[in-house]
């Protein structure tokens, strides 16, 4: 008698992310109004609404390439030690920027997470490229937003970092 459906695993992993992103967005939704609004930002910044459906369909995208990494490699094992380890450590410095930034008003330091992000992000996929190309893929566009994400944070914080 099977315990857990084949189903679940691809259902979890692909969710995973997410649990992060809804945390955070506490945090988020109680800072726009006031500290963020207040903060002097280029004109390329996208408009608020665009984040959730972006962060949504990117968490929901490195999840599900996890999964097909930890599937190709038979679960948790030896072999999957480095490249699920790169995700769980570029996941967590994902969540760890909205605390840093908006919760702790941290933008020099919100950059800094956001370029560790970058690279532990980048080490994740080439380290699943040879692993299965399809759950590479999925992470470029995660790549390319946290290219904007960092390019924005270095904008905001250079022009506001005399503000109180």
């Amino acid at each position: 008698m099977e315990v857990v459906p084949s189903w679940a695993p691809a259902v979890g992993f692909t969710l995973l992310p997410h649990a992060g992103g809804l945390l955070g967005s506490r945090i988020t939704k109680k800072e726009i109004p006031v500290w963020y609004e207040s903060l002097q930002k280029p004109s390329w910044c996208p408009p608020n609404w665009v984040f959730a459906p972006v962060w949504g369909t990117l968490y929901t995208s490195m999840g599900y390439g996890s999964y097909l990494v930890w599937k190709e490699l038979g679960g948790f094992s030896e072999k999957s030690v480095v490249p699920l380890g790169l995700y769980a450590g570029q996941l967590a410095l994902n969540w760890a920027w909205t605390p840093i930034f908006f919760g702790a008003h941290k933008m020099g330091w919100g950059l800094v997470t956001l370029l560790l992000t970058t690279g532990t992000a980048a080490a994740t996929t080439a380290s699943w490229y040879n692993i299965n190309k399809t759950a590479a893929y999925l992470m470029a566009p995660y790549l390319a937003w946290l290219t904007m994400a960092s390019a924005l944070n270095y904008r905001i914080w250079n022009d506001n970092r005399n503000k109180k």
